[in-house]
């Protein structure tokens, strides 16, 4: 039976209140968000390194911490919970070898050499044990660092922007290590990150954290393809936000009226009048050929407009488009497609949008009376319609 552990736990910081309640099995999960958000705060309840207010963490039939009405307290030493936490910046010690460090946690064990010596070689750095940590790479250091939290052969993994400061090559191939480390030893991992980069090369779960809080919890494709709310959609910078209006509705899919422009949708379960929050896809967004036919699917979603900037990527690259109203929206393309086409700034473009690469965040059913402009979509206009509107409920899946 794979191990489970179970955070439900209230801890009143400064600026806010840490509410974190979720579970993970032998997996990795990413918490994302922005700075503050009580990521760090998080790891260091978990780890022993801070007391909740009240609640519980609990690994399988090992509690860490209890403070809860008619139980008994319970705070389990850091040194007692087998827990490996590696630190944003290394934490190693100056005047130790990489070999010593890896060693430290295994103090007074006789083989605890031999067992860092073990780790060193599968981090692919015993040919560097008795460098000092001022003489590694920044690479080298976090992999010693790496080595060091499995020491004690941990049961819960913890990494606290461990990979920020590194460039991205090096980032990669980390990823791949804690990926196979993870699977390997059949570890549960939580990994922080405001890099939404890192969190798909290195994540199974994604785990949205805001103002102390979890706004939406699961894998990483359906949260990031699914946002459950504005807030959710803000935080993972998710472009193209919209505001429109049900005109037709059935079971083969909907149309909605987006300030004067008709897009087939989705079947929504919404009745013509409602109001919907959505965004559109940018990587759905596709780039018409002039000399080429439209085929079928498409043929009704089409939008003109002008570029405005083109970003260059290594994978993939990033259009953003003014609409004839000056809305803009972004397409993303891969980076080896539309090779014979003038993107430059100022071209003019169509653009065409299959009806799947409209995804509904929200649906109101009664939308009330309007006294001015009811929704605020693109760049600029996106929060208006949802904050405008506490009573905006999630759509019937399609």
């Amino acid at each position: 039976m794979s191990p489970r552990l179970h955070v439900d736990f209230v801890k009143r910081l400064g600026h806010m209140t840490l509410q974190m309640r979720f579970a993970i099995d032998t997996e990795i999960l990413v918490l994302f968000g922005p700075s503050g958000a009580g990521k760090t705060q998080t790891l260091q309840a978990i780890a022993g390194l801070s007391a909740p207010d009240s609640g519980s963490i609990v690994l399988d039939d090992t509690t860490f911490f209890q403070r809860v009405s008619g139980k008994p307290f319970v705070n389990l030493p850091a040194r007692r919970r087998r827990i490996g936490y590696v630190f944003q910046q290394y934490a190693l010690f100056p005047h130790m070898s990489a070999l010593e460090n890896v060693a430290f946690p295994l103090a007074g064990r006789r083989d605890a050499r031999d067992r860092a010596m073990q780790l060193l070689e599968r981090m692919h750095l015993a040919h560097l044990a008795h460098r000092m940590p001022h003489e590694l790479s920044g690479g080298q250091q976090q992999r010693v660092a790496i080595a060091r939290a499995l020491a004690t052969e941990p049961r819960v993994l913890l990494f606290d922007e461990s990979f920020s400061a590194l460039d991205r090559s090096i980032r990669e191939r980390l990823h791949e290590e804690i990926r196979t480390l993870q699977a390997e030893h059949h570890l549960i991992v939580i990994y922080v990150t405001h890099n939404l980069d890192d969190a798909f090369a290195v994540g199974h779960r994604l785990a949205v954290v805001r103002d102390g809080r979890i706004e939406q919890i699961g894998r990483i494709d359906d949260v990031f393809t699914r946002p459950a709310s504005q807030q959710v959609l803000d935080i993972l910078g998710i472009p193209n936000a919209i505001c429109a209006s049900v005109v037709e509705t059935g079971p083969s899919g909907a149309v909605l009226d987006w300030d004067g422009i008709a897009l087939e949708a989705p079947p929504l379960g919404a009745p013509p009048g409602a109001q919907v929050m959505a965004y559109l896809r940018p990587e759905d967004i596709r780039l018409i050929y002039p000399d080429r036919p439209l085929s079928r699917m498409v043929g009704n979603n089409r939008l003109d407009g002008v570029v405005v900037e083109r970003r260059l990527g290594r994978h993939v690259h990033r259009l953003r488009v003014a609409l004839s109203d000056g809305r803009q929206i972004e397409v993303v393309y891969p980076a080896s497609s539309y090779a014979t086409m003038n993107l430059a700034s100022g071209e003019r473009v169509r653009l065409a949008l299959r009806k799947e690469s409209i995804v509904v965040i929200a649906v109101h059913p009664n939308p009330p009376p309007i006294e001015e402009e009811p929704c605020l979509d693109g760049a600029n206009r996106a929060d208006g319609c949802a904050k405008s509107d506490p009573a905006l409920v999630s759509p019937s899946p399609s």
